[in-house]
C-alpha cells in the first residue's frame, strides 16, 4: 500500500515519522495529513498548518530523527473546504532509521525489523544494489579525492545555510555523512562509493571507475553537419557541472524577463536545473555518451536512464523518482538543483516564458529533456550583448585592465567590495571599481554570495561558471 492517510487536526501524530521512515526504505508512497484511515477528509485546523508544516520539515533534517536525513516539503491542498497536506516520500537509496529504529512497510503497514538480523540484511542488500552509485570501492583512498573540491562543497554549504552539519566536518566525515563512503553488509566492503568518486575522483581515478564516463557539449547552428563548438568532458562531476554552465552562458542568450518587480535570469533558472539533471539522473554504468546539444531553435539532452515509467512527463501527474540520491543530495545542498518534483515543476514554468513553450521530458532507456529558445537577433542564438566573448575582447584592450584583475582575485573564494579594492592595491573602493563590478556583472562573469539580500553588509563577490572559465583561460600555461 503506498498511500497513508493520518489524521493530523491540531498536531503531528509520532506514528508519522515511521510511516515516513517505512516508505523511505521500501517503494516510498504518499502521505495525507489531515484524513481518517478510510480516505475521507478530516482536515488540519487552519491556525496549526504552519506550525504542523514546520515540525515537519525541521525533523526530517534532523537526524536525531530520522537518519539520515530527508529533505522533503509537503505540499498544501484543500479538499472538501477542508486544509490537507500531501507528502510525496520517494524509494531512497539509503537505509533509514526513526529514533534509532529501522522500519520497513507491508500491506498491513509499518513495522519495525530492527531486530530481525535477516529482514536488515535484506533491506541493506537492496538497498545496495538498487543504486549503480552505491558500488563500493575499497581500494580508492581518501587522497585519490580532489580535497580542494570536497571543500568547495564544505565552503558552499557553509555560505547556502549557517550551521551546516557538513561545514566542520573533515574530508572522511563529510563524505560518510553524505554516504559517498559506505559498508556493503553482505560481503563487508568498505570504502568511498561510485558516487564518491564520479563526485570527487581525481580525473584518472574518475575514469577508471566509470571508463566511458563522458559528456559532449555540442554547439550546432551553422554546421549541422559536424559542429561549431564542442566541450568534450570527461572529468568529476562538479566541474563538469561548471564546464556546461559556462558552455551554456557563451551560447545562449538570456533575454530580459521580470518576475513580479525583480529581474530574474531565466537562462539560470533554466539551465541549471537541465545541466543538474543531465549529471543527477543518469545511470553511469552505461557507456551511452550522455550530451547537451545546441541548436538554433533549441536545446536537447540526452542520457543513459534506468526508467521508472515510459513516455512523456509533466508535473501535473509526475511522480518523482531519484536514480542517484547520493548524487542528487549533494548538488542539493549545494544548492545546484531543486527538491524532488518542485524542479520540474519550475522548468515547465520557466521555460514556457522563457522559449514560448514547454519543454518535452520523454523518460526512456534514453532520457532525453529539450527546452526551446527564443529566437533573438534574426534568430541566432550565439549573438548577445554582454556574452562572454564580447566582454573578453573589449576587456584586452588594456595590458592589465582592472577588470582581469578582480576575476583573477575572485578565483582564490569570494571576496567583498573593501576585500576586493585591499587585494587590486587600493585604499578605498574608487568608482572604477564600482564600474567594474556593475560590467562584470552585466557579463554574468561575477555574482552576489547572498543573491536574496543584494544590500547586505555581510555581501561578497564570487565567480559564475562563465568567470571561473575566463579565469582558467587568462592564466599562464605551465
Amino acid at each position: 500500500m503506498t498511500v497513508e492517510f493520518k489524521r493530523a487536526r491540531e498536531a503531528l501524530n509520532r506514528d508519522v515519522y515511521e510511516t515516513i521512515c517505512a516508505f523511505l526504505n521500501q517503494r516510498g508512497g504518499t502521505l495525507v495529513l489531515g484524513a481518517a484511515d478510510d480516505g475521507s477528509v478530516t482536515g488540519i485546523a487552519p491556525e496549526a498548518v504552519t506550525q504542523i508544516r514546520r515540525d515537519l520539515i525541521n525533523t526530517l533534517h534532523n537526524s536525531q530523527k530520522i537518519n539520515p536525513p530527508m529533505q522533503l516539503v509537503p505540499e498544501q491542498l484543500e479538499l472538501d473546504g477542508q486544509i490537507v497536506l500531501v507528502l510525496s516520500v520517494p524509494e531512497s537509496s539509503q537505509v533509514h532509521s526513526c529514533n534509532n529504529r529501522v522500519f520497513s512497510r507491508n500491506e498491513d503497514g509499518d513495522f519495525d525489523i530492527t531486530g530481525h538480523t535477516q529482514l536488515l540484511g535484506e533491506l541493506y542488500l537492496r538497498k545496495q544494489v538498487s543504486y549503480s552509485e552505491n558500488r563500493i570501492f575499497p581500494f580508492i583512498h581518501l587522497d585519490d579525492l580532489r580535497s580542494d573540491l570536497i571543500e568547495r562543497v564544505r565552503h558552499n554549504v557553509r555560505l547556502q545555510r549557517s550551521g551546516h552539519p557538513w561545514a566542520e566536518l573533515d574530508d572522511l566525515e563529510l563524505l560518510k555523512s553524505a554516504r559517498l563512503y559506505q559498508r556493503d553488509y553482505q560481503t563487508g566492503a568498505e570504502g568511498i562509493s561510485m558516487a564518491g568518486a564520479l563526485l570527487f575522483g581525481r580525473d584518472e581515478v574518475v575514469l577508471g571507475v566509470v571508463p566511458h564516463h563522458r559528456t559532449d557539449a555540442i554547439l550546432r547552428v551553422h554546421d549541422l553537419d559536424r559542429y561549431d563548438d564542442r566541450d568534450d568532458i570527461r572529468t568529476n562531476l562538479l566541474e563538469s557541472y561548471d564546464r556546461l554552465m559556462a558552455f551554456v552562458g557563451k551560447h545562449i542568450a538570456d533575454p530580459f524577463y521580470l518576475e513580479g518587480s525583480q529581474r530574474v535570469s531565466l537562462r539560470e533558472r533554466i539551465f541549471r536545473e537541465v545541466v543538474a539533471n543531465l549529471l543527477i539522473h543518469r545511470e553511469y554504468l552505461n557507456p551511452f555518451p550522455a550530451k547537451l546539444i545546441i541548436q538554433r531553435d533549441r536545446v536537447t539532452t540526452e542520457n543513459s536512464n534506468n526508467p521508472y515509467g515510459m513516455g512523456l512527463l509533466r508535473p501535473d501527474d509526475f511522480a518523482p523518482s531519484p536514480k542517484n540520491p547520493a548524487i542528487a543530495r549533494v548538488f542539493r545542498e549545494m544548492q545546484w538543483a531543486e527538491e524532488l518534483g518542485s524542479g520540474v515543476r519550475n522548468l515547465f514554468k520557466y521555460a514556457h516564458a522563457f522559449g514560448g513553450q514547454d519543454p518535452v521530458l520523454n523518460e526512456d532507456s534514453v532520457f532525453r529533456v529539450t527546452v526551446m529558445l527564443p529566437q533573438l537577433d534574426g534568430g541566432t542564438v550565439t549573438a548577445r550583448a554582454g556574452s562572454t566573448a564580447g566582454w573578453q575582447s573589449g576587456a584586452e584592450s588594456g595590458a592589465e585592465s582592472q577588470e582581469l584583475r578582480v576575476l583573477a582575485a575572485l578565483g582564490s573564494g569570494p571576496l567583498s567590495k573593501a576585500e576586493l579594492a585591499s587585494q587590486l592595491g587600493l585604499s578605498t573602493v574608487s568608482g572604477a571599481l564600482n564600474r567594474s563590478v556593475r560590467r562584470l556583472f552585466a557579463a554574468d562573469l561575477i555574482e552576489h554570495t547572498m543573491p536574496e539580500k543584494p544590500n547586505s553588509r555581510l555581501q561578497k563577490y564570487r565567480l559564475t561558471p562563465a568567470g571561473r572559465t575566463l579565469v582558467n583561460q587568462q592564466a599562464p600555461s605551465s
